[in-house]
């Protein structure tokens, strides 16, 4: 296996499963049930260490594509510039579960506030996990770009990089 597949062995990893820690802690509020939440809080904490490998084989990974034909050096720039938000933002949010899980486990008053805190940061995390998720993508599917340009060569161009084109000349 080459470098790049691994980042795209990963990197569904904190993007997926903040999302069913999420699903996990609104059915505990539902069902009441403290062992679901606290199964939640896992599943974040899960989720923030889910976000280290792919974290760091993205370097390899835009290695490997960033001399390819039809490749944006500025979609993966700005894919890079998300990832970076989204990665401190889920480790955040895992150390902020670890707290609720520790505050859950010790009953403490303060508990149930910290389980809505997370659930709005979780909230903050798939935002941002959506963001990088599709800034990714876009570097090679072409189909999921906002506004595909072709040039002469057929290669795909973003307008921004159209534009540094017209710069150039």
């Amino acid at each position: 296996m080459q470098p790049a597949h691994y980042h795209l062995l990963f990197n569904h990893l904190p993007i997926i499963i903040p999302a069913v820690g999420l699903a996990a802690l609104i059915l505990g509020f539902v069902t009441r049930s403290e062992v679901v939440k606290r199964t939640a809080y896992f599943v974040f904490i899960l989720g923030a260490l889910g976000t280290l490998p792919a974290f760091f084989t993205g370097e390899d990974a835009e290695h490997a594509v960033k001399n390819m034909a039809g490749i944006s050096r500025h979609m993966i720039h700005e894919h890079e510039e998300k990832a970076d938000t989204f990665a401190i933002l889920s480790y955040i949010l895992g150390v902020l579960a670890l707290i609720t899980l520790w505050s859950s486990w010790k009953q403490k008053s303060f508990s149930k506030l910290l389980s809505y805190i997370l659930i709005a940061c979780s909230l903050v995390v798939l935002f941002f996990a959506q963001q990088t998720g599709t800034s990714g993508g876009e570097i090679r599917h072409t189909e999921i770009r906002e506004s595909p340009i072709v040039d002469s060569a057929n290669a795909m161009m973003t307008p921004v990089e159209e534009q540094g084109d017209k710069d150039r000349d």
